[in-house]
C-alpha cells in the first residue's frame, strides 16, 4: 500500500502518530430504503418513491432544523441509520478535513472528526477540497477529498483506516480541484482520480483501506463520478468510468475492462442508468442499451438538444431531465431522446436535482430551491424557496424529508 500519512486530528485536536488499520471485518450491508448512501443516493437515479418532503418552507414552517457546519464544502449530505453525515474543509491552507455527523431527528451534532490533509489543497475559488460526496455501506462511512485523502470511519466516528493517496501517487493532482465521488460495488470501494498528470482509478478494500487494484486512466482533467451497474444472477456487476477521452465498464473486484467506448463523454456531468439503459452525457445525451450479458452496449439515440451543464441527468419514470448553462429545464423522452417540453428554471444548477412524489427539487446555484411538478403534460414550477446561500451540492432524501447543504449550513426540510 506504500507510505501512509502519519498525522490526524480528532475532535479535540489531539494528534495520533500512526495510521489506524481496521480490526473489524464488517460485511457490506444493503442500505435501507429510507437511506441516502452516497452521491445521488448511491443509486443509479436520484429519486425516491417513498419520500414526500414539503413543497414550500420558511423560517416559520417546514424547516425541521438547520445546523452550522465547520469550514466549507460542496459535498452532498448522506443519510444512514439515525445520522446525517457531511464533510468539510477549513484552515488557512484548506488543509484541515472534517467529517461531521448529526442526529437525523434533532439536528444535534453527534460527533465531529478532523484530520490533516496529506495532498494538494489548492483549488479554484469556485471549488472546495470537500467536494466529493461520501458514501456508506450502512456500517461504515468513507470520505474522499480533492487532496486525495480517503478515510474509513465507523458510524460512531471511530477511525478505521486512512489512505493518503498522494503518498503513493504524488503527481495525481489538479490545480482546479477534484470532485469525483467514490462508490461501493461488489464489496470494493472505488475512487476515480483523473487529471492532466497521473490519472488512475483504484479499488480499495473497505475493511482496511488496502489496495485491491489500480488501473491507469486518460491523462485529462475529469470531475465526473463512477456509475454502478447492478448485477444479477446471470450478469456481472459493473462500474462505468467516464472521461473526456473514453468510457470504460470495469469489473469492480479486479478493475478488468469489460467494454469500452472510444468516444469520450462529459468530464463533469456523470452518467445515469435506468434498467438496462445507460444515459451518458456525450454529444448532449446519448442512450446505450446494455446487452443481456452486460458485455457490450448498443446506441439507442443521441440528442444534442439534451445537454446538461454541470448537473448529471435525472431519469424518472419514462423521462430524462437536464438543466443547461442558461438555467433551462428540458424534459426528454427516455425511449427516443425527443424533447417533450422546456421551461426556464431561473438558475443553473451545479448540484444534481432529486425527484420525490412526482416533484423535481432543483438546488439552484443562486440559493433558490425550485420545486417542479412533473405530474402534468408539462412541468410547472410550484414553489421557490430561498435558502439565502448559494447551493453547489446535490440534496439528499430520507423519509419525508429533504436535506440541503450550503457552504456553511445543513438544512433538514420536513413538516
Amino acid at each position: 500500500m506504500g507510505k501512509q500519512p502519519h498525522v490526524l486530528m480528532n475532535s479535540r485536536g489531539l494528534s495520533s502518530g500512526a495510521v489506524i488499520a481496521s480490526i473489524l471485518c464488517i460485511g457490506l450491508s444493503t442500505a435501507l430504503a429510507t437511506e441516502w448512501s452516497g452521491f445521488r443516493g448511491g443509486k443509479t437515479a436520484p429519486s425516491s418513491s417513498d419520500a414526500s418532503p414539503p413543497i414550500e418552507w420558511s423560517d416559520e414552517s417546514g424547516v425541521a432544523w438547520k445546523a452550522k457546519l465547520p469550514g466549507e464544502g460542496f459535498s452532498g449530505p448522506i443519510v444512514t441509520k439515525d445520522l446525517v453525515v457531511v464533510t468539510g474543509n477549513s484552515g488557512y491552507g484548506n488543509d484541515r478535513l472534517h467529517v461531521v455527523a448529526f442526529d437525523r431527528s434533532t439536528g444535534e451534532e453527534r460527533w465531529h472528526r478532523q484530520f490533516w490533509a496529506t495532498g494538494r489543497t489548492t483549488t479554484h475559488r469556485e471549488m472546495r477540497v470537500a467536494t466529493p460526496t461520501p458514501v456508506t455501506d450502512g456500517e461504515r462511512i468513507f470520505a474522499f477529498y480533492s487532496s486525495n485523502d480517503l478515510i474509513g470511519l465507523d458510524l460512531d466516528g471511530n477511525l478505521l483506516w486512512y489512505r493518503g493517496l498522494t503518498y503513493d501517487f504524488p503527481n495525481a493532482s489538479n490545480s482546479l480541484g477534484m470532485s469525483s465521488s467514490p462508490v461501493l460495488s461488489d464489496g470494493v470501494l472505488i475512487a476515480q482520480v483523473e487529471n492532466d498528470a497521473e490519472s488512475f482509478a483504484v479499488g480499495v478494500d473497505p475493511t482496511d483501506g488496502t489496495t485491491r487494484w489500480k488501473i491507469d486512466r486518460p491523462r485529462k482533467a475529469n470531475w465526473s463520478s463512477p456509475l454502478v451497474i447492478p448485477g444479477t444472477a446471470q450478469t456481472p456487476e459493473l462500474v462505468i468510468l467516464q472521461s473526456g477521452d473514453r468510457v470504460d465498464a470495469i469489473e469492480p473486484k479486479t478493475g478488468t475492462t469489460v467494454w469500452s467506448l472510444d468516444s469520450g463523454a462529459s468530464s463533469i456531468s456523470s452518467a445515469a442508468l435506468v434498467e438496462d439503459v445507460v444515459i451518458l452525457p456525450q454529444s448532449g445525451l446519448t442512450a446505450y442499451r446494455l446487452a443481456p450479458d452486460h458485455r457490450s452496449v448498443s446506441e439507442l439515440w443521441q440528442s444534442s438538444k439534451l445537454s446538461p451543464s454541470t448537473m448529471s441527468p435525472v431519469v424518472y419514470k419514462d423521462r430524462v431531465y437536464i438543466i443547461n448553462r442558461s438555467g433551462v429545464l428540458t424534459c426528454g423522452n427516455l425511449e427516443t431522446g425527443k424533447v417533450e417540453w422546456q421551461i426556464r428554471a431561473g438558475s443553473s444548477a451545479w448540484g444534481t436535482p432529486v425527484v420525490a412524489s412526482d416533484r423535481l427539487y432543483i438546488p439552484g446555484k443562486d440559493g433558490v430551491v425550485r420545486v417542479v411538478d412533473l405530474s402534468g403534460s408539462k412541468g410547472e414550477i410550484v414553489a421557490e424557496n430561498d435558502l439565502g446561500e448559494n447551493i453547489h451540492s446535490s440534496p439528499a432524501l430520507g423519509d419525508d424529508a429533504i436535506y440541503f447543504r450550503t457552504d456553511s449550513t445543513l438544512w433538514k426540510i420536513a413538516d
